[in-house]
């Protein structure tokens, strides 16, 4: 069994990351500053929190000490907020980084999987959109995530620190939250399905995205933390699905019983219209993970959210 340091614990992703690997046996430390996470998010699980920032050398120095794997989830996670204060989003996931790669050195600790996001992609229309493929964020949060994996790949590279980088597309299940101004689309549809609010569609609903249910991503990051698995490029986290906005409210509406009221608003400038990943690399390393459908995910989101 091993001993994880999961930054950015608190959080949606980092919360459930922890449980899967509190329940496979490993030892766990949490280090969030709490500034999006949540306490309550781990409950009375066994792991260790350490409450404090990527930026604070000090802090980070203790909760690397004595760990084999960092699952780095930690961040300023959303588009809008970065762009009100690029610099704040830039010190937490560029500079947060870079700290968080040196403390590790200093450690010993040899094996390092970082999320970064299909972001980085941006302005690039292809659809599957693969690894090589160029990439040109649109926003401060992607320009960030793309400089932090960056510096991972090149740990790598200078120092051998075996690293893998994810780019996770539309992550959603138990746990993400629907109460502030930044919430995903699915949480926020639930939220007002469930509420009998009408839901708020940007432009005309045919944009597509490429949704992953958390319990899938919690699988793929155990397995690579328990085989050491590493990469010298970026690996696209999703399974090549293309669902429209239009179909996600249908779907929703099965899995909650319900008959959702639509109002269409106008589509937000910049925004992406295709999102799909081309999952290749994904499937070489981990061929044996069978992915939950939209169906499935939505079940057990709207089954947590309920109760």
């Amino acid at each position: 069994m091993a001993t994880i340091l999961v930054t950015g614990g608190a959080g949606f992703i980092g919360s459930n990351f922890t449980r899967a690997a509190l329940a496979a046996g490993h030892t766990v430390r949490v280090l969030d500053d709490l500034s999006t996470g949540l306490r309550d998010n781990l409950g009375d699980v066994q792991a260790e929190v350490v409450i404090g920032s990527l930026t604070d050398p000090e802090v980070l120095a203790g909760a690397v000490a004595g760990v084999e794997h960092i699952v780095h989830l930690g961040a300023i996670g959303s588009v809008p907020s970065s762009v009100q204060d690029p610099v704040r989003c830039n010190e937490v996931n560029v500079t947060g980084t870079v700290g968080l790669i040196e403390a590790a050195r200093a450690a010993g600790v040899r094996h390092v999987v970082f999320f970064s996001s299909s972001a980085v992609y941006g302005a690039n229309p292809a659809t599957p959109i693969g690894e090589r493929d160029w990439v040109r964020p649109m926003s401060p949060y992607g320009a960030s995530k793309l400089s932090g994996e960056q510096y991972l790949l090149a740990a790598q590279q200078s120092y051998g620190l075996q690293t893998l980088v994810f780019r996770p597309f539309n992550v959603y299940g138990p746990g993400q939250r629907a109460d502030h101004a930044y919430a995903a689309v699915i949480p926020a549809f639930l939220d007002a399905t469930l509420a009998g609010r009408p839901l708020r569609i940007e432009g005309d609903g045919e944009q597509t995205r490429d949704f992953l249910f958390v319990a899938t991503v919690c699988r793929v990051l155990l397995a690579a933390v328990e085989r050491g698995v590493w990469h010298p490029e970026p690996v696209n986290l999703a399974y090549s699905t293309q669902t429209s906005i239009n179909d996600l409210v249908s779907a929703i509406g099965r899995a909650a019983g319900a008959h959702p009221q639509v109002e269409h608003v106008p589509g937000r400038i910049g925004d992406v219209k295709h999102s799909r990943a081309a999952n290749d690399t994904l499937l070489q390393l981990f061929p044996d993970i069978e992915p939950e459908s939209l169906d499935e995910g939505l079940a057990a989101t709207v089954t947590w959210w309920t109760n």
